[in-house]
């Protein structure tokens, strides 16, 4: 869509405002609103200018860059009382040209998906996310240097059995009929929705295959459309990997495959294992044999390594196998038709930036298929049983314990990242400096259970 095709959808609409949805560093919206009456062409060549110092994504001494519109993304915003037509908008620098700004990662997701073109001629990565997140009556939070109080009022209390539970058990798939309705208008194909594992009000919502930035900028709409019609409905909602102790955690597992105009490139009649091919192989080996560093964008936030933990079905070990939840990679059992042949990458979380992460395990793939890497020869599985339990018989390696272990790992091993400058060393820099500040403040804050022991 080009600006004279959007000028005529604001006039015959009867748009009242275009609203600009920018992703900082850490993946979460930005928005600045401009009224209708000043979109000119000029907004489309020029830009808006901005402050990226305030989105982490430069010093205050190089802050000023400009937001394009990206007509293409255009949507009517469902949350807004006036008529605001929002799409996103990527960030340039402030030169003639108007370049793309290096660190802004819809332009990473973007180089990545063009990488993969110009490796694999006429390949598309598709990617299936599931969204796990838990509703609750309430939360407060109180906290000051002499006191810390939180409570979580939770709206239903299955027990066990929670996992597809039907009414009159759960109480919130009222909830997510009303989110899915609201997807499908805004064009998320929506797979289908369910009660999850947690008793304490776990939801899951999975997506059907799309292509990389779509799936991307599709994620950042699904939190946002999620969190307003809770606040709408009173309700609290949240994606935090792991909200309460002893219960299961909050993953964003996400489903893969490689596919040209003809077929699905990770499918094979004759496959080895599971009839995945030898570029599938070669692809979890890559995701596999980068576990470690991947993590620092997969699950970039100290409360992720609280879900990474044994007996919760969380991915623990850096292998993959069919049907196995406790390994990083899993191959679904009950897939049997070629156009479906995937794995599932389980470590994500939604504290990930979509676009970095989804990039990243992208090129980790890509790289391993470059240097024909095979996750048997390197003994990464099959491994079909819990993987704790086998770590006595066979020399396992695990996923980080901690963020500052995911960003040591990132700090040692990225260089699948910046070929062919799809994640600028910068960004890289930018992004461990950053998380590194983030880890530090919160390791300063005294604990509860600190307290409970130690006073």
């Amino acid at each position: 869509m080009d600006y004279n095709a959007l000028k005529v959808i604001l006039e015959r609409e009867e748009i009242d405002f275009l609203d600009l949805k920018v992703v900082d560093l850490a993946g979460n919206l930005r928005h600045l609103t401009l009224p209708s009456s000043y979109v000119t062409e000029k907004v489309f060549t020029d830009g808006i200018g901005f402050d990226a110092s305030s989105y982490h994504l430069s010093s205050v001494e190089s802050s000023d860059l400009v937001l394009i519109p990206d007509a293409t993304t255009c949507f009517k915003d469902p949350f807004r009382e006036a008529t605001v037509l929002s799409c996103f908008a990527n960030i340039h620098i402030p030169d003639r040209e108007r370049s793309p700004f290096p660190l802004d990662s819809r332009f990473v997701a973007r180089k990545a998906e063009a990488l993969l073109i110009n490796k694999i001629r006429g390949a598309i990565s598709y990617w299936g996310p599931e969204y796990e997140f838990y509703l609750f009556q309430d939360f407060t939070y109180e906290e000051d240097a002499l006191s810390l109080k939180w409570k979580i009022t939770p709206l239903e209390m299955i027990g066990e059995g929670a996992y597809h539970a039907d009414l009159p058990s759960e109480k919130l798939a009222q909830f997510r009929d009303q989110a899915c309705k609201i997807l499908e208008k805004l064009k998320i194909p929506v797979k289908y929705h369910h009660h999850e594992g947690g008793g304490l009000g776990q939801q899951e919502i999975e997506t059907c295959f799309e292509p990389l930035l779509k799936t991307c900028d599709d994620a950042l709409l699904i939190k946002y459309v999620l969190r307003n019609l809770a606040q709408r409905e009173n309700l609290s909602l949240t994606f935090m990997p792991k909200p309460i102790y002893g219960a299961p955690g909050n993953g964003w597992h996400v489903h893969c495959f490689l596919k040209d105009e003809e077929r699905n490139l990770f499918y094979s009649e004759n496959g080895a294992y599971s009839n995945l091919s030898r570029i599938a192989l070669s692809f979890i080996g890559g995701v596999l044999k980068h576990a470690r560093s991947l993590c620092a964008f997969t699950n970039p936030s100290t409360n992720s390594y609280k879900r990474l933990v044994p007996g919760f079905e969380a991915p623990t070990s850096i292998t993959f196998g069919r049907g196995n939840r406790n390994s990083a990679c899993r191959i679904p059992g009950y897939v049997s038709e070629a156009e479906e042949t995937r794995f599932e990458y389980r470590p994500p979380d939604s504290t990930s930036n979509p676009y970095l992460c989804l990039s990243a395990i992208l090129l980790a793939g890509l790289d391993s298929i470059e240097k024909e890497i095979d996750p048997v020869k390197e003994g990464l599985g099959p491994v079909e049983e819990n993987s704790f339990a086998t770590c006595h018989k066979e020399k396992l390696d695990f996923l980080p314990k901690s963020m500052e272990e995911a960003l040591d790992a990132l700090e040692e091993d990225h260089e699948y990242l910046t070929k062919d400058g799809v994640f600028p060393r910068s960004l890289i820099e930018r992004w461990i400096k950053v998380k590194r500040e983030e880890a530090r403040e919160i390791f300063l804050r005294v604990h509860p259970v600190e307290l409970e022991r130690y006073f």
